[in-house]
């Protein structure tokens, strides 16, 4: 468990796994970051956590190897395979309760479910299908998506509503070179049958911008996605701010090769340099300023 949250962590519950209860509380933590943030819409969108073959008893993990960095796709795993082709209901993943807001979300009453939404933990919470039928697809179909996190934020959904998409024309869009994919809107994402059509769309590539509808990253750890999700929050707030101001034709492109070089030095998603860690500790403690409940 990180330093973040050991001040104040409660023990864990009596027949759960240490691991899980682990994945509980920085889950719970990353949706009170989230309400912080403002990153919230009412008491939809969703972020989900896999659990590890600890808690599940699936089988060894592969080496989470998570989204390329640089537009370079890593080996160990993280290219898109057919939905439910590999270990189909043997993973499950960890959701927030449907009907209560970020700010509510907890270690304990988050739900645990199978790629088909089952509840498995006998939570009296419900789920929303639109939460697991994206989430369950991307983490069956993509072995490095451990974590998935969806938004509605206002710079994010108006980006998506552009035919131009996001523009290379900031330093947050310099640092996603090829990183970013984009899916088309089929309408309230609950048929099972969109999730091959998504994970094409998806490819390789963790920063998601769904047209019409939002954005969405996945990543190795709940840090990594973070840092991937806040990133392209920042260029869509700083494209929507500097459109503002005279349109597309008024920003300044940034060339091709300067925003690869760019993505190529930024360390914030790369393993080797915290993959985010760093800078989610630090929100989580200025959660922990503020309201700890999220760890009952």
């Amino acid at each position: 468990m990180n330093a973040a949250m050991q001040p104040t962590t409660t023990a864990t519950p009596a027949g759960m796994h240490a691991d899980e209860w682990a994945a509980r509380i920085e889950l719970a933590a990353c949706y009170r970051v989230f309400a912080m943030l403002g990153w919230t819409e009412m008491i939809y969108n969703h972020i989900t956590l896999r659990l590890p073959a600890s808690v599940t008893g699936e089988g060894e993990d592969r080496p989470a190897a998570g989204p390329p960095l640089g537009g370079a796709a890593p080996s160990g795993g993280s290219e898109p395979r057919e939905a439910g082709s590999v270990g189909a209901g043997g993973k499950q993943f960890l959701i927030n309760p449907f009907g209560l807001h970020y700010s509510e979300v907890t270690a304990r009453n988050l739900v645990k479910i199978n790629l088909k939404g089952e509840v498995l933990d006998g939570s009296p919470h419900p789920v929303n299908p639109a939460g697991f039928t994206v989430h369950a697809a991307i983490h069956d179909g993509i072995e490095g998506a451990h974590c998935v996190m969806h938004t509605h934020t206002t710079a994010g959904v108006a980006v998506a509503c552009l035919k131009g998409g996001l523009q290379q024309t900031n330093f947050y869009t310099a640092q996603l070179h090829d990183m970013v994919a984009y899916h088309a809107f089929e309408g309230i994402t609950i048929h099972a049958d969109e999730a091959p059509r998504l994970l094409q769309s998806i490819g390789s590539k963790p920063a998601v911008i769904l047209r019409n509808h939002g954005l969405l990253a996945w990543g190795a750890t709940l840090p990594q996605t973070f840092a991937i999700l806040w990133t392209l929050q920042r260029a869509c707030e700083i494209q929507m701010a500097t459109f503002s101001m005279g349109g597309a034709e008024a920003a300044i492109p940034v060339p091709e090769a300067i925003a690869a070089k760019c993505t190529r030095d930024a360390l914030q998603f790369n393993p080797h340099h915290g993959a985010g860690r760093d800078v989610f500790d630090a929100l989580v403690r200025q959660v922990n300023r503020l309201d700890c409940s999220y760890l009952e």
